[in-house]
């Protein structure tokens, strides 16, 4: 990677400078180690892509590692879903290994610091170890038990494997120094009893590793040079690696733990006990809700891996922490949308337009461009006939010369066919809109290379054909909270922000084109935005989301 011509990250630096130090190449492995008890979000995509792409970059393995030490909140379901999501972000992983793989080994190495003097049981509860823990500025208390025998800890830590003790009744701590200035290593919890159906290993274990005597120890099992983590571990750094100084030998890579900032995106919550509130509570359809920041729903909503991982690398990597408009996610996904998606039309707040000099039960197909983005442009047909559908606030009664939609006595063009003039209205008896009448000229097709269709008028709307549209439910997704950070004030519940117009279901009409259109099919509605068909669309029944409008509307709004 030296010799790519870019600036390195601070991450690629501490990679360059340790193989200018001796750190052979093919030495260089990294992992990605989510915990099993939750679905990934945003914030995981940028870990994710931050691994995986160093893997890339330095034609080095990536590990995708479950750190499956609570077996209390972890289930299979969020494996499958971890490993689908990894998969669709477009990396690959190395070796699919579990925190668990190494209970054992994790075990065994106990046991040696337990003969060594540096492990002990502690029979307290856990409110009289919070208390004895100090603070900051005033040091710790040895425990009562700090001093067992080794024969003791052995016994009571043996007995604890073997299920003979009720949760909270022993733990077992690192005998380090409790009037350490990073309080972590005040005599750190290592094992706890858990009284649970492991996903894997079933009731094979009665304790459990704590994150930090299991994630270290698993990088050096698995040989992982490098170990990047988010800021708010750098302060667990100190105990990283003490625990690797009881384990490690020579000649075996030393794994190294280096932090870098969280990228926190604002209207959302990326905190996964806050994600499942809003799951437990209701407040979502699930996990895969596509107001949600998880990656399950952002694609269900149509984000695209591609621009999920542009967002990456634009955001990029840093040392503080900070708080991303999510409308720059919102532009990644407009920008890789507009390249990839067919252009179709669908009204979503419909009217009837009639053409009150087209000949009734006349119709006729015209041609229709799907994406002038794409190298080779494609066309399908749409049919056209006397009665359509527009949006409602594609017509005003009187306008001023600035308004170039439909109105009455100025012409404007229905997409890819004819120019039309607005002419009447009929009314119901409180003054609403029933019908638009208008007179179509019939020599100004689009495309048909007479002089009425080379015509030049400032309006262009959508349309679809009354007799062949296809009706459909549209869901069309708001920000799922107000506040830019919703839980960036502490004295407030999150929860006070959310919004109560995130979601509005409404009746759509599209083009017939559309009527094969399966789960995941992503579409540019003409003048609306982009749409995805969801997951619970059927043969009978079509489902779009809205992924996201055509521009940002929010920054208006916000600047308003």
């Amino acid at each position: 990677m030296s010799t790519k011509e870019k600036s390195l990250n601070f991450i690629e630096q501490i990679i360059e400078e340790d193989l200018k130090n001796g750190l052979s190449q093919n030495k260089l492995r990294f992992r990605f180690p989510p915990e099993p008890n939750g679905y990934l979000h945003i914030g995981h995509a940028s870990s994710i892509c931050l691994n995986f792409g160093l893997g890339i970059d330095y034609d080095a393995p990536v590990n995708l590692r479950f750190d499956d030490t609570n077996p209390a909140k972890e289930e299979q379901e969020f494996v499958d879903a971890i490993k689908k999501d990894v998969e669709w972000l477009g990396f690959k992983w190395d070796k699919e290994v579990y925190a668990s793989d190494y209970f054992q080994q994790l075990y065994d190495w106990t046991i040696e610091l337990i003969k060594k003097g540096k492990a002990y049981v502690d029979s307290q509860s856990s409110e009289e170890i919070a208390k004895q823990k100090g603070t900051p500025t005033q040091v710790g208390e040895d425990s009562p038990y700090r001093n067992r025998s080794v024969e003791e800890n052995l016994d009571l830590f043996e007995r604890m494997k073997n299920g003979e003790f009720k949760e909270g009744e022993h733990i077992l701590r690192a005998k380090i120094d409790m009037a350490a200035t990073n309080m972590l290593m005040r005599d750190p919890i290592m094992y706890r009893i858990i009284n649970a159906s492991h996903h894997r290993t079933g009731d094979k274990w009665c304790i459990y590793p704590m994150y930090d005597w299991a994630h270290g120890e698993s990088d050096y099992v698995e040989q992982i040079s490098h170990s990047f983590c988010t800021l708010e571990f750098l302060s667990h750094r100190e105990l990283y690696d003490w625990f690797l100084d009881q384990v490690c030998v020579e000649n075996k890579v030393r794994p190294k733990q280096r932090e870098f900032a969280r990228r926190n995106l604002s209207h959302t919550v990326v905190s996964k006990r806050k994600l499942l509130q809003l799951v437990q509570d209701k407040h979502v359809a699930g996990w895969d809700d596509p107001r949600m920041s998880t990656i399950s729903g952002m694609r269900r909503r149509g984000y695209t891996a591609a621009a999920i991982r542009n967002f990456a690398d634009t955001i990029g990597i840093a040392k503080r922490d900070n708080l991303i408009d999510v409308s720059l996610l919102e532009f990644c996904v407009r920008e890789d949308l507009n390249k990839i998606t067919d252009r179709v039309m669908a009204v979503l707040d419909p009217v009837k337009l009639v053409i009150t000099n087209y000949p009734e039960g006349q119709e006729e197909w015209l041609d229709a461009e799907n994406n002038p983005e794409a190298e080779e442009v494609t066309y399908r047909k749409v049919p056209f006939s006397r009665e359509l559908y527009i949006e409602r606030d594609d017509f005003l009664e009187e306008a001023n010369s600035k308004y170039f939609r439909l109105t009455l006595g100025k012409e404007v063009r229905l997409k890819n066919a004819y120019i039309i003039k607005g002419e009447s209205v009929v009314k119901d008896v409180n003054g609403n809109i029933l019908e638009i009448h208008v007179t179509y000229d019939p020599d100004s097709r689009s495309g048909s290379g007479s002089e009425a269709s080379k015509r030049k008028v400032k309006g262009t709307i959508h349309w679809v054909s009354i007799p062949h549209a296809i009706p459909a439910e549209i869901r069309l997704y708001d920000r799922l909270f107000t506040n830019e950070n919703p839980d960036g004030n502490k004295e407030v519940d999150f929860k006070e922000f959310i919004n109560p117009d995130s979601l509005k279901v409404i009746t759509g009409y599209l083009e017939p084109s559309l009527k094969t259109a399966e789960d995941g099919d992503k579409f540019q509605f003409q003048r609306l935005g982009y749409f995805a068909v969801d997951k619970d669309a059927t043969t009978d029944k079509l489902v779009f989301n809205k992924t996201v409008g055509l521009k940002d509307t929010w920054a208006k709004v916000e600047t308003k």
